[in-house]
């Protein structure tokens, strides 16, 4: 089997592609694979570290605002939907997968006008502009949450997760934690709030880590580069001077990580929710009030609604209600175990093998 993957500028988009085509590699090992991003997104960084073929077309979003920028967003457009029909006659896949993206619509839009079986995958509640776009066009449409069914074909649209959740949900209980200098076995909150960081949740740390450092459980502070040295500078400390805390500019085994905490406090990014949800941990999630159409926010409400997080707007986020909400959720075992049960009952660790029955289905139709 011949796949083409497409999808970039943000990692939320990559990543559960990366993780479809592992997954696929495991159980087809003749399979072929080609991976098509834009020139400027976040995969010219990531695919190059892996053997999957890439290539890179010339292609930019649109401005909110009217002005001749979008006139030669249409023109790239269109090159690169040409250049698209060319890179696929050449590969020639048997299906073509898009995770979003403006570089998805071009290649997508190619591959329906060829007549190539087309799946789109949406990671988010609400989903971005790029896939309600497509579709119209495309074969099958997989969704990680069930709420964003509403906004497709009900006769395309299937419920099928998030690939990165079955790229964790396997990991078992390890030692890492003593890699950051931390006990295994005793309690502990990952805090996350991405790879670059995040200054309002960086603040709030930086106030709330005094007292963090007198709870009876420990913290794991994953920084992000952008914040590491100002946090250090800032409360006056080296890494390792409270025994129950370790902060660390960024952390590469995070799925493991993830699976040997207790409690995750960060955003609410599609790929984060299915591994939370993946292991079956608890949350407080404070959404990026950064992001299209306000969905993390929506991401996180579909997990508040049945128990599994707590979420804390960005706008009100400060250390007290920080530090209160995380004592609520590690001093009451009780609610631990409800939440942990909660988040449990929303993953699908089985997204990735989901994924893959759909493209069988319209490939074998």
């Amino acid at each position: 089997m011949k796949i083409v993957l497409t999808g970039g500028g943000t990692g939320g988009h990559i990543y559960p592609a990366l993780a479809f085509i592992n997954y696929v590699k495991e159980i087809n090992q003749s399979a072929e694979f080609l991976y098509i991003g834009a020139q400027r997104g976040l995969e010219n960084k990531i695919l190059p570290q892996t053997d999957i073929p890439f290539k890179a077309l010339e292609i930019q979003g649109f401005k909110r605002k009217l002005t001749m920028d979008n006139f030669k967003t249409i023109q790239l457009f269109l090159k690169s939907v040409k250049e698209a029909k060319q890179l696929l006659k050449e590969f020639k896949p048997d299906v073509v997968i898009g995770t979003g993206g403006y570089v998805s619509g071009a290649v997508m839009y190619a591959a329906a006008k060829l007549k190539i079986p087309t799946i789109i995958h949406e990671q988010n509640s609400v989903p971005g502009m790029t896939n309600k776009f497509l579709s119209r066009y495309v074969d099958r449409i997989g969704i990680s949450f069930e709420n964003s069914a509403s906004y497709f074909p009900e006769n395309k649209t299937r419920l099928v997760g998030n690939p990165r959740a079955q790229e964790v949900s396997g990991i078992k209980k390890s030692n890492i934690l003593a890699q950051y200098h931390l006990d295994p076995k005793k309690k502990t909150v990952l805090i996350f709030a991405g790879s670059q960081g995040a200054k309002k949740i960086n603040d709030a740390i930086i106030k709330a880590l005094p007292t963090f450092a007198k709870k009876d459980y420990q913290i794991l502070y994953s920084s992000g580069e952008a914040y590491y040295e100002e946090l250090e500078e800032s409360i006056g400390m080296t890494k390792d001077a409270f025994v129950n805390i370790s902060i660390q500019p960024y952390i590469n085994q995070m799925a493991e990580v993830m699976a040997n905490c207790d409690l995750m406090i960060g955003r609410a990014g599609a790929s984060s929710i299915a591994e939370l949800t993946s292991l079956g941990l608890p949350a407080i999630l404070i959404p990026s009030p950064y992001v299209t159409n306000d969905h993390q926010t929506k991401n996180a409400q579909s997990l508040v609604e049945v128990g599994a997080v707590k979420m804390i707007a960005d706008a009100e986020l400060t250390e007290t209600n920080l530090v209160a909400t995380v004592d609520e959720i590690m001093n009451q075992p009780a609610l631990h175990q409800q939440m942990a049960q909660a988040s449990k009952t929303q993953g699908i660790p089985d997204a990735a093998s989901r994924l893959y029955a759909l493209v069988q289905e319209i490939v074998k139709g």
